[in-house]
C-alpha cells in the first residue's frame, strides 16, 4: 500500500522479546518492510517458545502442533518478513552488511557490548550505509549503566521510582501488571526512529537513535512533580484515592469499582448534587479546591458511603447526568471488547495464519488514526525462516547454492 506513512522503508529488525519486537511492530504498521532477522540455532526469537500456544485445536499452555504459534508471536510477529542467520558466524555478519547496505532502519535490543563484539555495530555500519538510521533500544542506554547489564522489566520499574507511586503510604511497592518499562521505550524509539528518518531528508546522513528504558520509564515519572510533593508534605503514595485532587480516586461500589475525576469547582459540585447533597454546595469544606484537599478524607468517605449503596453503572449514569467524569473500571478482557476501539483499529481480532480467528483473541493496532494514510497489521506472523529464499535469494541474489551451503552450516 503506497498510502501508508513509512511505505518503502526497510527495516532490518535485530530484536527479541517485547521492547524491541513491539517498536518494529508499531513501524511495520506505519507501513515499513520489516524483515525480521532470528536466530536459527535457538529457534528464533523467544517471544515463538512464551505460553500459551494457540492452533488447529485451540489455546493451550503447551504446543499440541507443530504448527501452533505462541500468541506473543501472534502478537509481536504480524506484518514482518522473517529470515534466519546465525550472527555469531562471521559469514552472517557479512549477509547482514549486505541487508543493511540499501536499508533504510535497523533496530537492536542486544545488551551493552554486544553489536561492538559481533561487527554489527552503529559505527561499523556507517560505513557501509551512511543514511542508515540505527536505533538502539536497551536497559540503560547504548553505552551500558551501573549493575547488571540486562534489564528486565521489574528491574525498570524498580529503579525508575514507579513501584513507589502507586499504592499504600506505608505499604509494599507495587509491580504494574502491565510491563510498562518494556513498552514505553520502542514509543520513544519509534518517534526517534521516525524524526531521524525525517532529519535525513535535510541532511541526507543517518544516526544513531539511542534509547533506554530506564530513561524512558523515569523521564515519565518525572512528568509528575514528586520531589515538589515531598518538599511541601503531600504524600507521593495514597492508595485508592488522592487527597490534592480530592474528590479523585477509585471507589468501591455495591457492585464493581468507579474512578472519579472531579479534581475542579464545577464537578466537585456536580459530585454533590448526583448524591442529592445539594445542601453541602455552599458549606465551607467543600466550596473551593483548597478547602476540598484540606478535608479530602472526610469528603471521599462521603462520596464512599453513597457509592456503597449503588452498582457502579448506576452510580457513573447518576454522576455523568450532572457532568462528572467518571467510569466504572473493567477488566481487560472487557476493554479490548469495546466497540469504540475496535471500531478505530486501536484492538483488532488476533488470527493464526492457517487457521484464522482461533480462541477469539484480540491484540493492539496501530493506535494512530491518519486523514490521509492507512495503516494497520494485517499480515500474519511469518513462520521462522519463513521469507529466507525471498529476501536472500530474490533481493540480495544469492544464488541456489550458496544458500544450501549456508542453510548446512547453520548459518541461515
Amino acid at each position: 500500500m503506497t498510502d501508508q506513512p513509512l511505505a518503502g522503508r526497510t527495516v532490518i529488525d535485530l530484536t527479541t522479546a517485547l521492547a524491541g519486537p513491539y517498536a518494529t511492530l508499531l513501524l511495520a504498521g506505519l507501513g515499513a518492510t520489516v524483515i525480521k532477522v532470528e536466530n536459527p540455532v535457538v529457534g528464533g526469537d523467544a517471544s515463538r517458545n512464551n505460553a500459551p500456544y494457540v492452533g488447529r485445536d485451540g489455546l493451550a499452555l503447551g504446543r499440541r502442533h507443530p504448527d501452533d504459534m505462541s500468541v506473543s508471536m501472534l502478537v509481536r510477529g504480524r506484518g514482518k518478513k522473517s529470515v534466519t542467520l546465525n550472527l555469531k558466524d562471521p559469514r552472517a555478519v557479512a549477509i547482514l552488511h549486505d541487508l543493511v547496505r540499501d536499508a533504510d532502519v535497523l533496530v537492536e535490543n542486544y545488551s551493552s557490548g554486544v553489536t561492538t563484539r559481533l561487527g554489527i555495530d552503529h559505527a561499523t555500519l556507517r560505513e557501509i550505509n551512511p543514511r542508515l538510521v540505527y536505533t538502539s533500544i536497551s536497559g540503560f542506554g547504548a553505552q551500558g549503566g551501573p549493575g547488571s547489564g540486562k534489564a528486565m522489566d521489574s528491574i525498570v520499574q524498580a529503579l525508575s521510582g514507579v513501584m513507589m507511586t502507586a499504592g499504600e503510604p506505608d505499604g509494599d511497592p507495587v509491580r504494574f501488571g502491565l510491563p510498562v518499562g518494556d513498552l514505553i521505550a520502542p514509543l520513544f524509539a519509534v518517534i526517534g526512529t521516525v524524526s531521524a528518518l525525517l532529519q535525513r531528508e535535510t541532511t541526507g546522513e543517518g544516526q544513531h537513535v539511542d534509547v533506554s528504558m530506564l530513561g524512558a520509564l523515569t523521564s515519565l515519572v518525572a512528568c509528575e512533580p514528586f520531589d515538589a510533593f515531598d518538599a511541601v508534605g503531600l504524600p507521593q503514595r495514597t492508595g485508592q484515592m488522592v487527597p490534592r485532587l480530592a474528590p479523585f480516586g477509585i471507589l468501591p461500589a455495591l457492585t464493581g469499582h468507579v474512578a472519579l475525576c472531579a479534581p475542579t469547582d464545577a464537578f466537585a459540585h456536580g459530585v454533590l448534587r448526583a448524591m442529592g447533597r445539594e445542601d453541602l454546595l455552599d458549606d465551607g469544606r467543600y466550596r473551593t479546591r483548597d478547602e476540598r484537599v484540606r478535608h479530602a478524607d472526610e469528603l471521599h468517605g462521603l462520596i464512599g458511603a453513597w457509592c456503597a449503596t449503588l452498582p457502579a453503572d448506576e452510580v457513573v449514569d447518576r454522576l455523568a447526568a450532572h457532568g462528572v467524569p467518571a467510569a466504572a473500571v473493567r477488566d481487560p478482557q472487557q476493554a479490548v471488547r469495546d466497540p469504540l476501539v475496535r471500531e478505530r483499529g486501536e484492538v483488532v481480532p488476533l488470527a493464526h495464519p492457517h487457521y484464522g480467528a482461533v480462541g477469539d483473541l484480540s491484540s493492539t493496532g496501530v493506535p494512530i488514526v491518519f486523514s490521509g494514510s492507512s495503516v494497520g497489521l494485517d499480515a500474519p506472523p511469518p513462520a521462522l525462516g519463513e521469507h529466507n529464499d525471498h529476501v536472500y535469494r530474490e533481493l540480495l541474489g544469492y544464488s541456489a547454492e550458496e544458500l544450501a551451503a549456508l542453510h548446512a552450516d547453520a548459518v541461515i
